[in-house]
């Protein structure tokens, strides 16, 4: 089968790798030409997965409708804020769209699939996601991740795709659900650098992620998102990896938060997108479209996008109402 993967950030490069494996024709399309001449000259992506040889002999792309040409199915590996424009060349494509991003649209509120349904209406669409740090991926390190599909058949095709003795694939029905525990942890995963940043332990971490999934389950529910989602790989599965790795992006841009780093400077030299920088205000206003509340989240909104200082936002959210757990 032939499979387009349109981004080659690491974790595009690494799920064509797979498709490779797999016996799939694959090809690689993104508008960087100087990031496609390294794969295609090098077999390397050094920037996104380092030491990691790639295959020889997939093809590479710079232009859209000559990488679409005759695929059966699509990755979209676009990051979330140019993902609608990019979707909406795929308006006629009518095979398997596999959504591998994680986020939420600010101006519209939707997950990568909901956008896809909406500009590619022809598409089968399916979302994936869990814990899955492309580097260990592509290094070949046991993995497990879930593909979502409103449609029983398009989940499992998206299984058989990706499917390898290294990395295991489970199957959903909760489209929403997987796609925003992979969104929200995002967020959540800042939280978790600045708490390394500031030097706090592995006990304020854990209450950290603990109160973190009843947050974003709480969130997903009132989207119309099934609770138990949320305790699966997409849920607290994704947030636990995000929240510990070193390899975090998300967490990471945290971390030199909390050291004392201005955010202008953290985005200017980050070599990828942090997504949960703007899902923090997606997550923000869709808290509040339907009245949930999200003191987390909250507090990582806040120290990014109003400048609220580190050690108010962590006294304020330490410091409110005494309460039940549940």
């Amino acid at each position: 089968m032939k499979i387009a993967v349109l981004g080659t950030g690491a974790w595009g490069t690494a799920l064509g790798r797979l498709l490779h494996q797999g016996g799939h024709r694959v090809v690689l399309w993104s508008n960087l030409p100087k990031q496609l001449e390294e794969i295609r000259t090098t077999g390397r992506n050094e920037l996104c997965l380092p030491g990691i040889d790639l295959p020889r002999d997939w093809e590479v792309e710079t232009d859209f409708e000559t990488a679409l040409r005759d695929c059966e199915g699509v990755v979209m590996a676009v990051p979330s804020r140019p993902y609608r424009e990019v979707a909406m060349r795929l308006r006629d494509f009518s095979g398997l769209v596999v959504s591998v991003t994680k986020g939420i649209e600010y101006e519209s509120g939707l997950t990568m699939c909901g956008i896809l349904r909406q500009v590619a209406p022809r598409a089968r669409v399916t979302a994936l996601s869990g814990p899955t740090l492309a580097l260990e991926v592509a290094r070949g390190i046991p993995t497990a991740i879930v593909a979502a599909s409103e449609e029983v058949e398009a989940s499992r095709q998206a299984q058989e795709w990706f499917h390898r003795p290294t990395f295991r694939v489970y199957t959903s029905c909760d489209v929403l659900g997987v796609e925003l525990g992979g969104a929200l942890k995002n967020v959540i995963a800042i939280a978790a650098g600045v708490c390394d940043g500031l030097g706090f332990g592995d006990n304020s971490k854990a209450a950290l992620i603990t109160r973190a999934i009843v947050e974003i389950r709480r969130l997903g529910v009132a989207c119309g998102a099934e609770a138990e989602t949320f305790a699966g790989l997409s849920g607290l599965g994704d947030l636990t990896v995000t929240c510990f790795s070193r390899l975090s992006r998300n967490r990471g841009f945290g971390e030199r938060l909390g050291r004392g780093e201005g955010i202008e400077s953290i985005l200017a030299t980050m070599t990828a997108v942090a997504e949960g920088y703007p899902t923090a205000r997606s997550a923000y206003q869709l808290a509040r479209k339907h009245g949930v509340i999200t003191p987390i989240i909250d507090e990582v909104y806040a120290m990014l996008y109003e400048q609220k200082p580190l050690d108010e936002a962590v006294r304020d959210l330490i410091s409110r109402e005494s309460k039940p757990e549940h």
